[in-house]
């Protein structure tokens, strides 16, 4: 038992989201699992932490008396700082995030709660993956998903990746699964308005709503993976600098 990685699982649906359930199912055949996870829904909150009210940490039974659970009041990078610093005595071999109610491939990734916990062990260290299903319905078939999260979890941890390095695995909504693609992740963007509405007591208040634009053709990207019923596995980096610009900006009169 003792020679088992150690895995961490975090996510940012909340400690009850049927995607973290499965995904807890998958990881404890392979390795000794502790979950630090949101006690509400986090989408969207990317890669933001919190400064300027309490967190609370408490112990939950949500997954049986074989994973060691607790539920934050913090955001899905919270998670990931607090079980470090205050749960576990060494660092995990593995840290898994997801399974994600939703798309969180091309430009998704920026906004994603799961990918950012995920960033946030790579930075730290660790072997991480960030899992989504392009469904983000509460009742999603997560079934599909098992086999590959196992094989790609066992994969890394046996083929660790540089440092800086992380995975972002989407799957496509589909029960026929066509198989694994490696792929750069598609340049594409949303276009956001915001709905103007009002409140019953006469105030306005206003809801954003936008359209998925992907301006990328290539097929070597997760858009075109998932679109035509693959998984998509893109691997990932935290370092926002663009090489290839410092050459252009040298040549600035500064």
């Amino acid at each position: 038992m003792n020679n088992k990685p150690l895995i961490l699982v975090s996510n940012d649906d909340g400690i009850t989201a049927p995607g973290l359930k499965t995904l807890v199912e998958v990881v404890k055949k392979i390795g000794r699992v502790v979950v630090v996870a949101p006690d509400g829904p986090q989408s969207g909150m990317g890669h933001a932490i919190t400064l300027n009210k309490p967190l609370r940490l408490e112990k939950v039974n949500v997954f049986g008396p074989e994973v060691e659970a607790y539920q934050t009041s913090g955001t899905p990078v919270d998670c990931v700082k607090l079980a470090i610093d205050k749960l576990l005595i060494s660092k995990p071999d593995l840290m898994v995030s997801g399974i994600n109610h939703g798309n969180n491939s091309s430009i998704n990734v920026i906004y994603s709660g799961t990918m950012s916990a995920a960033v946030e062990a790579a930075i730290d260290g660790m072997q991480a993956i960030g899992f989504s299903l392009c469904d983000y319905a509460y009742e999603a078939n997560f079934e599909p998903c098992k086999s590959y999260i196992e094989k790609i979890c066992l994969n890394l941890l046996e083929n660790p990746l540089p440092y800086g390095t992380l995975l972002n695995v989407n799957f496509p909504k589909t029960n026929t699964i066509q198989g694994v693609k490696i792929c750069r992740q598609a340049s594409a963007t949303w276009e956001e308005s915001f709905d103007e509405r009002t409140d019953p007591y006469g105030r306005k208040y206003y809801w954003m709503v936008g359209n998925f634009i992907n301006r990328d053709n290539g097929q070597d990207t997760d858009v075109y993976a998932l679109e035509n019923n693959y998984v998509s596995v893109v691997p990932t980096q935290f370092d926002l600098t663009d090489h290839k610009a410092i050459y252009t900006l040298n040549n600035w009169k500064l």
